[in-house]
């Protein structure tokens, strides 16, 4: 195993304030692709792929090999493109294994019926806490960092840590803890298992909303920077203070404009819904189940 680092592609996609990722191995061009984005029109239920082919676009640029297809959660603000994406490219659509609880949840809020299969089954691969993988030459490790969601997960690849919506940049803070299985208390627990990584390791965001006085969108830090800066969770925070914060601030937030869309697919690994008896797909919306 060498020590190469892995080369980070980002893109952004402002509709949803969400970073994707391009990660890659500079020596064997293998790649893996975090947290992409299907665009979504949630007035005309139309689905397009012009932010998914950019990916696609720089990976056969660039003449990668795609082997991971990663989403770090069941996101509730954007659809994954990761079955399009594998459709495209190959790879193996990913996430944690904990997706089992969001699906058992949500399967039975949304009333999907047996047909609907609560073990992960519609994933190639569901990542062990600690689980150690590869990406080219390069070592690899998941990490399950709860507290947004029972199932989040964050993924260090060299010297670089994915970490979904657990954390933001360090002037923005923290991730709502409010959705069925978050819990601040958990949350505070994973960030301190990502600030005992080393000072240097690179930390990537899945989101960004420009914090009150920044004029730039930005998605990227370090370990050391969010351990000493954080707003919401950095030195000389407690637990205790950072739960009484965190848990006062989610209850001011409305639910994610996609939620309801975005759930039903992603607890699918990004799939849409089989088709009625007459061709067309549908996404339910639940009356009250906020």
């Amino acid at each position: 195993m060498n020590t190469t680092q892995p080369l980070v592609k980002t893109f952004f996609d402002e509709p949803t304030f969400t970073f994707s990722y391009v990660v890659s191995d500079p020596d064997t061009k293998e790649c893996a692709i975090i947290d992409s984005v299907l665009d979504f029109d949630y007035a005309s239920g139309k689905t397009d792929s012009a932010s998914a082919d950019e990916i696609i676009d720089y990976i056969k640029s660039e003449g990668f090999s795609v082997r991971w297809i990663i989403d770090t959660h069941v996101h509730a603000d954007h659809i994954s493109a990761a079955p399009y994406l594998k459709d495209k490219l190959g790879g193996q659509l990913s996430i944690g294994e904990n997706i089992t609880r969001i699906q058992s949840v949500f399967g039975k809020a949304f009333n999907e019926g047996e047909s609907f299969l609560r073990d992960g089954s519609q994933f190639d691969h569901l990542f062990k806490d600690g689980e150690q993988f590869n990406l080219g030459n390069i070592e690899a490790r998941a990490l399950h960092t709860p507290g947004h969601t029972p199932a989040c997960m964050s993924f260090l690849i060299g010297d670089a840590l994915f970490v979904g919506d657990t954390l933001f940049m360090p002037d923005y803070g923290t991730a709502r803890c409010d959705f069925p299985g978050g819990d601040a208390r958990v949350l505070f627990a994973s960030v301190q298992k990502i600030f005992a990584l080393p000072d240097e390791t690179r930390m990537f965001m899945c989101h960004d909303y420009k914090a009150p006085g920044r004029e730039h969108y930005l998605n990227e830090t370090t370990v050391g920077e969010e351990r000493k800066h954080n707003i919401h969770v950095g030195e000389g925070i407690s637990e205790t203070e950072f739960v009484s914060m965190r848990e006062a601030r989610d209850a001011t937030l409305g639910m994610p404009r996609l939620i309801l869309p975005s759930v039903q697919v992603n607890m699918r690994a990004g799939h849409m819904p089989e088709p009625e008896d007459n061709g067309q797909r549908y996404l339910k919306i639940p009356i009250n189940l906020f």
